[in-house]
Order: structure tokens, then sequence, then C-alpha cells
């Protein structure tokens, strides 16, 4: 059984995800042989819910304010600026000069888009802490919420494989991360009126993980993509569940010699 789940998964199903009964692999990451599109992906959809309810003994329909209308959901996940590899900790690792420069392109891109920002969100990393700092002063009203889960890690063994690394790794690092994507990708509550945008302050790994989760891609394949420092990936969730890869990586407000990876 557990040979023709990995033929199945392209990975092991780690012994969490079968007592938890997840049908998926690593980091429960749901797997449709077919391709077919999952409406319920967020356990949000209305038919779902409305089952739950009953399954509950609650009443089928719940009354609204019709003049609340649930709008989309669109997340703005940003890649920090580039940082000090060389630092020994966390806290060494801080922006470079060329990386504020970076951020601050970025914010002034995000402050030309025009929007009503709703939150900021960002990795509890130092570079993505500073990265947040910056973008803040161009966006102001949104206070900076504070995640660990959003930090970088090794979120699903990839293919091809580039790098040997612990497969320990990917199994904590993985379940932390799929935490972050439950807890910042779903459809809008009911109580939402119009639309909300998000901005995530992360890293490449994290943003890249998330795009194949939320379209509902291969996770092996996250690290076929690459994202520039600074660069903007945008995802929109609409009411009906539906998700829209509007951007990936867009750093193309940014000149020539800013460009890093």
């Amino acid at each position: 059984m557990v040979r023709v789940l990995r033929l199945a998964c392209g990975a092991a199903v780690s012994a969490a995800a079968l007592l938890l009964g997840d049908a998926g692999g690593e980091s429960g990451f749901p797997r449709n042989s077919k391709g077919i599109w999952d409406c319920n992906w967020d356990r949000r959809d209305p038919l779902f819910l409305e089952n739950e309810r009953k399954h509950k003994g609650l009443p089928l329909s719940v009354p609204r304010n019709d003049q609340i209308q649930p709008g989309t959901r669109h997340l703005l996940l940003i890649r920090h600026g580039e940082y000090d590899m060389n630092g020994s900790s966390d806290e060494s690792r801080a922006l470079t000069d060329k990386g504020r420069e970076q951020a601050n392109l970025t914010a002034m891109r995000l402050a030309n888009l025009g929007f009503h920002y709703d939150a900021i969100i960002h990795s509890s990393m130092k570079r993505a802490v500073e990265t947040a700092q910056i973008i803040q002063k161009k966006i102001p009203g949104p206070e900076l919420q504070s995640s660990d889960l959003l930090r970088e890690g090794l979120p699903y063994r990839p293919d091809p494989i580039n790098h040997w690394r612990p497969e320990s790794k990917y199994f904590t690092d993985g379940a932390r991360i799929e935490a972050a994507f439950r807890d910042c990708f779903h459809r809008a509550d009911d109580c939402q009126n119009g639309d909300t945008y998000v901005v995530i302050v992360c890293h490449a790994n994290v943003i890249r993980y998330f795009v194949c989760r939320a379209l509902q891609f291969p996770p092996e394949g996250w690290l076929r993509m690459t994202l520039n420092h600074g660069s903007i990936t945008w995802i929109s969730i609409r009411p009906n569940g539906r998700v829209s890869l509007k951007a990936l990586g867009d750093s193309g407000f940014m000149p020539p010699d800013l460009l890093t990876h």
C-alpha cells in the first residue's frame, strides 16, 4: 500500500498524514491525478458549510445583510530585498544597501497601484521585517503583523533535486509552511464587504510553494521558479473559490542594475 501511495504521490506519504486521514502527500498537499479542480480546497465552499451546519443540527441558512457582498481576496506576496548572506545569524543577515533600494521601489509600486491595503503580514526573519517596515512607510494605514509561520524553509522535496537536503527538513519545514498557507489563503468570509488587499512579505521558497498550492499544481515543482528580490506575486481568490495568478515575480518596475535573486 505504501509503495502504491509513493508512486501515486511522487513522494513519501508521512505517517502524520496517514494518522490524520489526509489524502495528500507531504505537508498534507492534496493530490489529484486527474487534475480536476477541488472547489472546496479551503473548506469554505457554501455547500460544505451547509452540510456541516446540518450535521451539527444548526439552521441551514443564516440571515445576512443583503447589502454585504463578499468580494475577492487579493494577496500580494513580496519577496524581501537583497540581504547579507554572509551573516552568521538571522539578526546579522540584514538588508544590503541594494536590498533597501529594492524594497523602496517595491513600496512605491504598491503605492502607485492605488489599492487600499487591509494588512501587511511579514515573516519574523530580519530581512523580511526590514522590507515590511520600508513598505509600510509608503502605504501607511495597516499595522505590521509578524508571523513565524512565514519564515524561510524547505516546503516540499523538489523534483528535480538540485542539492541534497535531509528528509527531516522537508518534513518539519513543510508542515509549518503548509500551516502558513492555510492561515493566509482562503476565500472571503460572508461578512467581508468588497475586495480586500493583503501584503505578505516573506521568502522565495515560501512564495513558490504558495503558488503551487494555490493553483493546485504538483508541489514538487516549486523549485522550478525563480523570484527576484523585491518582486511581487499577485494571487486573487474569488468568492466562489476560484484562484487566479495575476503576476508571478513581477520586478519590471526595477532598473536592470537592481535585479538580483
